[in-house]
């Protein structure tokens, strides 16, 4: 009798690892080539030329229903990380202006990643004005910040919505925003270049105190409360 129970609950734990694993999207990272100075306007030329758009449109919580619509491209060069995000959506929020403040609590859009694979991951956080929040860490609550003058001199954004604070507005708003994430920004990370990475993400909008709280996915995040700090249920993300 106890060997049949063990082996049920065997059987339970490979069934949930499969389905899991049915969940976990992947995303290859093409690589790019611009001869011209890095901009908004050269970078956006570039990734809507060479990459697939991919869309943040997973709702995993009933208790926050609202869906703006949000998109992205990503590519990179070598040493260099290319990413826009698409943000359509009826209130926008920009009251932090200091790297490593709380930008999930205004209009915000977050990439996490996890390069080496083994649950230590970097989460980028931007508000809609380009505001940086970025830290290194397991979990929630083991996070290392990383510099904010390190931030501000490594990290490139261009929004267009501009980069000074506002309250929220509220209406139907369409705003883009460009990225440009270099390796030496991932400081606990040896000689790192995006050239054959394999590394784990996700994908994220949210918007903590706007009017229509939300928190999408681009990978499924199987969670009772909005969680995105769970690196078990990141995607993958190939790089050429």
């Amino acid at each position: 009798m106890k060997t049949y129970i063990i082996g049920i609950f065997l059987s339970i734990l490979f069934i949930d690892s499969i389905k899991m694993e049915s969940n976990i999207k992947t995303l290859k990272v093409n690589k790019t080539i611009i001869s011209e100075t890095l901009n908004f306007k050269t970078i956006s030329k570039a990734l809507e030329k060479e990459t697939d758009l991919h869309s943040i449109d997973l709702v995993g919580w009933k208790k926050f229903p609202y869906q703006p619509k949000v998109d992205f491209r990503i590519a990179h060069i070598d040493s260099l990380l290319l990413l826009k995000f698409y943000v359509n959506e009826n209130h926008i929020l920009a009251k932090r202006s200091s790297p490593n403040s709380a930008t999930h609590k205004d209009s915000c859009v977050e990439f996490f990643i996890d390069p080496n694979r083994d649950g230590n991951y970097y989460n980028f956080e931007f508000n809609c004005i380009g505001t940086t929040h970025l830290a290194y860490g397991p979990n929630r609550q083991k996070r290392t910040f990383i510099n904010k003058d390190l931030i501000s001199d490594k990290i490139r954004v261009w929004s267009t919505l501009g980069n000074q604070i506002f309250d929220e507005r509220s209406g139907n708003f369409n705003w883009e925003m460009v990225i440009l994430i270099p390796s030496s920004i991932f400081i606990n990370n040896e000689n790192f270049s995006f050239t054959k990475l394999r590394a784990n993400a996700n994908f994220y909008k949210c918007g903590d105190e706007t009017q229509k709280p939300h928190y999408l996915t681009w990978n499924p995040v199987e969670t009772s409360n909005p969680d995105f700090h769970r690196p078990e249920f990141f995607g993958k993300l190939i790089f050429e």
